[in-house]
């Protein structure tokens, strides 16, 4: 045999095994990566579940369960079932490894604190120091009562519950001030009969209007005739 016969059929050999060694490496690579996809599992959803039915759902699902010492407050996952878990539910994970989880320490409420006598303010504190949610501040005005004082609460005091409701007296309301006509009055004046009454009052805005000089007043809340009470904030609109 020739050596250019020789050296065509040496090519042809390479060329065979090349493209059996190609075809081993792209059935060896899919094998393992068949081999692995059916390593690899969904976390199911624990987050609401006893330790012993999370504990179930794992081992059918090729994994194991580690808890945290840490056991956070919940205010919807009672006590003793999982709170939260780490990988999340539905991530893609291999077989045998671990998903840890928090039991949930169950709601933060405690008994709720005799809030009745206290001021809003001390009374609004204390229910936030504690955990609580303000679910309402009500009110009232009487002059039977201590004004700015706490004179109920919903829970009563004792329960258990994660949200407190307060009645608040505010004190007998004064008699209101009949509010004038103030448009087209100079408002320096204006602001000086309204303050000499004990009113709450200021300018909320200037704004040029035509054929008028600055300093009047354009629009005023509450308008004329109706009562001001001493806490109601009186706004004037002025020209400038």
């Amino acid at each position: 045999m020739s050596r250019s016969a020789r050296a065509r059929s040496f090519g042809r050999t390479v060329l065979i095994a090349a493209g059996l060694l190609a075809t081993y490496a792209l059935f060896a690579a899919g094998a393992m990566r068949v081999a692995l996809r059916a390593r690899e599992v969904a976390v199911p959803a624990l987050v609401g579940l006893e330790f012993i039915e999370a504990g179930r759902a794992m081992d059918e699902a090729g994994l194991t369960i580690k808890v945290d010492d840490s056991r956070p407050f919940s205010p919807t996952v009672a006590a003793g079932r999982i709170a939260s878990q780490d990988p999340a539910a539905g991530a893609v994970v291999r077989r045998g490894r671990s998903v840890r989880v928090w039991l949930s320490a169950g709601s933060r409420a405690s008994i709720v604190p005799a809030l009745v006598g206290e001021s809003e303010r001390t009374a609004q504190a204390r229910v936030l120091q504690e955990g609580f949610e303000i679910s309402s501040v009500a009110e009232i005005r009487s002059s039977d009562l201590p004004p700015g004082t706490v004179v109920a609460q919903d829970p009563a005091p004792g329960s258990r519950h994660t949200r407190v409701g307060i009645l608040v007296n505010r004190g007998e309301r004064a008699a209101g001030f009949v509010m004038p006509d103030l448009i087209g009055t100079s408002a320096d004046a204006a602001v000086a009969v309204l303050r000499s009454h004990g009113l709450r009052v200021s300018v909320v805005s200037q704004q040029p209007y035509p054929g008028t000089p600055p300093g009047i007043v354009l629009r005023q809340s509450p308008s004329a005739g109706f009562q001001a009470a001493p806490d109601q904030p009186i706004s004037l609109e002025v020209s400038r």
